[in-house]
């Protein structure tokens, strides 16, 4: 009886450590998920930074208002 006993403790433990692993890799995967959206994100925002900057120096060009 201890044997089995001792079995199934040792199969819930590796089962548990096996659990512990792939959470682990879920939260790394959400987390370099969740940077690269966020360099995306800044990255369309330098964009659009630069086109509004461009946008801006054209106008004033065209007025007379950059000299």
């Amino acid at each position: 009886m201890a044997d089995n006993s001792q079995k199934m403790s040792y199969h819930a433990g590796e089962a548990k450590g096996q659990a512990q692993e792939k959470a682990n890799t879920m939260m790394d995967k959400a987390s370099n998920a969740a940077q690269s959206a966020k360099e995306s994100v800044q990255n369309a925002g330098g964009q659009m930074r630069a086109k509004a900057e461009g946008a801006a120096e054209s106008v004033k060009d065209a007025t007379g208002m950059n000299k």
